[in-house]
């Protein structure tokens, strides 16, 4: 009964820090696209290293965990969290273009 508990309680935090995480990281990504610090082309937009990123991340988090991803974040709450993080790094974008470096 003790071994399930910190299951069940691992898996109600994990999506608040999926969300969490997915919105600081498009807020800091979002922050820093007008000045495109790693160049022009497409592959290295901060957008596009942003979901590399969180791919790798998810990645590492199966294999850390020894077990699929949706049994800890389920699909809906992945998908959400992708959402989250493209409105975070729009806001972050907006907020560096016209509030932070003017």
């Amino acid at each position: 009964m003790t071994s399930s508990a910190p299951r069940r309680s691992i898996r109600l935090q994990a999506p608040t820090w999926w969300y969490g995480a997915m919105a600081l990281g498009g807020l800091c990504f979002g922050a820093l696209a007008d000045k495109r610090p790693f160049g022009d082309d497409f592959m290295v937009h901060p957008l596009v290293l942003f979901f590399i990123l969180v791919g790798l991340a998810l990645i590492a988090l199966r294999v850390v965990l020894a077990r699929p991803v949706p049994q800890v974040i389920s699909d809906r709450h992945l998908i959400i969290g992708c959402f989250v993080g493209l409105a975070g790094f729009l806001i972050g974008n907006f907020a560096g273009v016209h509030l932070l470096f003017e």
